[in-house]
Parts: structure tokens; sequence; C-alpha cells
């Protein structure tokens, strides 16, 4: 080439002048092409995932069970199933590069040789089609597991997807205002709380539910439902649902002690959910529905766990839970978030769907 352009001429005048170059320059836009249609299959299989991650949020999601109480929730397997179904994909029918000049790369690269000098890209899609489904499998079977923040499925949902929802310096727009009252009681909804108060926190399943329990007993003089024990600070609704902000949906009591002991609360909270079952209340299913007590005081600690010590001898007497153990957490209150307005005494108001998600298990808390 370099006799037939001349030994100065410039490289781009040396290439076209090879007597290669237009096979060279054909053997280019084959590489190129097949870039392009590993480049859309891996957006497809990125898709498949988020798909994944889009069917555990619906699964999961509060807004369904209101629509549909009764719809059952698939198994992990069949989750597993439905992804696959759902990231079923057209796959290139051309091989990746057909040229013989550049079969040695091809092989190395590949790692196959099918004897004709022409490659498959069936074994590198089954390689990366593995991979994608492992991956799928772990969002699908995400809400199944304990997700504290450092878990093997956090951590890969935050490298595939960004991390956890940030939250937000200021209280959402929709959270109560200020000078709001309770539905019920007329008292109001932020403290500072009138003297001789107690407070008490309590998750167990959708805070609907829980709230309603509370709400109306003789004593409580203010109850609101909100979110705590997440990563973030002020989280929305939307936040929480996610299943990756680690918050849990809880009801916030203040009761006056001379009317309703911390005893009594507590009562309400063990015989009226199961907490048995880690991240999950009936069809609810996620972190947001875990089991749990938050004391604000030592002697709130001690009689919860007195109490649950107590609850869960009655359940193995009775086999009640079919032998499950007690997977509340009682930890100390962590901040309370409040949730919007339309959740606060959601059962009080006309038009509430009359929905209770939570599943007791029968037990009765011994005296």
């Amino acid at each position: 080439c370099a006799t037939r352009c001349g030994p100065q001429s410039p490289p781009w005048r040396l290439w076209l002048g090879h007597p290669r170059a237009l096979p060279a320059a054909a053997v280019s836009l084959e590489v190129l092409a097949s870039v392009l249609r590993l480049a859309w299959l891996s957006s497809e299989l990125a898709a498949a995932c988020w798909r994944a991650a889009s069917l555990e949020a619906l699964w999961a999601s509060p807004l369904a069970r209101d629509e549909a109480p009764g719809w059952p929730v698939p198994s992990s397997a069949a989750r597993l199933r439905a992804v696959i179904r759902r990231s079923r994909m057209r796959l290139p029918r051309t091989p990746l590069i057909s040229s013989p000049a550049i079969r040695c790369t091809r092989l190395g690269l590949l790692g196959v040789s099918t004897g004709t000098g022409r490659g498959s890209l069936l074994p590198a899609l089954a390689l990366v089609g593995a991979g994608s489904c492992l991956l799928a499998r772990s969002f699908v079977g995400g809400s199944l597991g304990v997700s504290t923040g450092t878990g093997r499925v956090d951590q890969v949902a935050r490298a595939f997807f960004g991390g956890p929802p940030s939250g937000r310096d200021t209280p959402i727009p929709d959270a109560p205002a200020p000078d709001g009252t309770h539905f019920l009681t007329g008292n109001p909804m932020y403290p500072p709380w009138p003297a001789g108060m107690e407070e008490a926190m309590f998750g167990m399943g959708c805070f609907w539910c829980s709230e309603n329990l509370y709400m109306a007993k003789e004593g409580v003089y203010s109850s609101q439902v909100g979110y705590t024990g997440g990563e973030s600070i002020n989280p929305s609704y939307q936040d929480v649902c996610t299943g990756m902000s680690g918050h849990n949906e809880v009801v916030r009591i203040v009761y006056d002690p001379k009317v309703i002991t911390y005893g009594d609360l507590l009562k309400v909270f063990w015989e009226r959910h199961d907490p048995t079952t880690k991240n999950q209340q009936g069809g609810d299913r996620g972190t947001q529905y875990r089991s749990g007590i938050y004391y604000y005081t030592e002697a709130q600690k001690q009689l919860a766990e007195a109490t649950r010590d107590k609850y869960q001898a009655e359940l193995e007497a009775t086999k009640a839970a079919g032998g499950r153990k007690i997977s509340t957490e009682i930890v100390p209150a962590p901040t309370f978030f409040y949730a919007e307005g339309y959740h606060q005494q959601y059962d009080a108001k006309p038009g509430s769907r009359r929905y209770c998600g939570l599943s007791p298990t029968g037990a009765k808390l011994p005296a």
C-alpha cells in the first residue's frame, strides 16, 4: 500500500489504497452491527429486570390490595415464571461475525467453535440470560427476605437502580397541617401533648388497620400514622412502597395511662395481628409491614419483652402459629415521620374502603 499510494501519504489514503480495504470495511460494519445487537439485547434484559421489580412492587402494593382485597399473592416460583414470560425477546438469528479473517478473535471472545467459521450468539446469550435470570430472581424474592439495608438483595437492587429513595429536608407536602386535629377526638395531631400523656408506637402491618384498633379507645388522646425505622428522612408513601427505604408503617398513640395502660395497648398489639410472619401481614408483603414495638421508656421495653415471652409460650401451647417464632422487633423509638393526611384516621372517614390485612393468630395473651 505504501508503494501504491506513496510513503508520505496520509494514513487514511494508505488504508483506502489497501487491496483489502473494502472487505475490512465490510467486516467492521458487521462488527458494529453485532455490537449494536448486543447493546439492544442488554437493554432488553435490563428492561426485563425492571419489569421484575415492577411486578414485585405491584404484588406488594397496598393500592393493589385495596382495589382487589382477595387478589392472591403469587408464590416466589410463580413470580420468577412470570418474569421469565415477560422477558422473552426475539434473538438475533445472524451470526456474530462471519468473516474468516477474524475468526480467531471471535472464538477468543466467545470461547466457542463451530468448525464452520460461523459463530452463533447462543452460547453468549445463554450466559447473559442466566445471569439476568439470577438478577431478576434477586428482585422477585426480595420482599420475602430480611431487608436491613446491608443484605445481598439490597446491595443488588441499589447497584442496579441507584439506591433507595433519598427523602427530603422538609416534611412531605401532604402531611397533616401543623394545626390539624384528630378526625375522631378533635385533639391536636402534633405535640406538645397535655401533661400526663404518654406515647406508644407499634408496627403491625397496614397502618390503616392498626390505627383503627386504637383510635376510638377510651383514654386515647390522639393517634397518628406514619413511617419510622428507615434510612432517609421525611419519606413519602411512594418512597416507602418501593421497599428500598427501610421504613415501617406505624401508628403512634398518645394516651392517658390513668385511663388505659401500656399493658392494655400491648394486649391489643399481640392479639390482633400475627407477630410470627416476618415482613408480612396476610396478603401485605414487604419490609413496611414488619411487626415492631418501638419503646419510649425502659419500663415500656421491659413490659414489651415480658409480654412477648408470655405470648410465645401461649403460641407454643396452643400451636396457633404452626410452630413459628415471634419475629417482632423491640427497639428504641426512632424518629416518627407523619404519613400523608389522607392516611390519618382513614377507616373513620366517610367513603373509606373497609379493608383490614391483619391476620391474628387467635391466641390470647395470658394475664
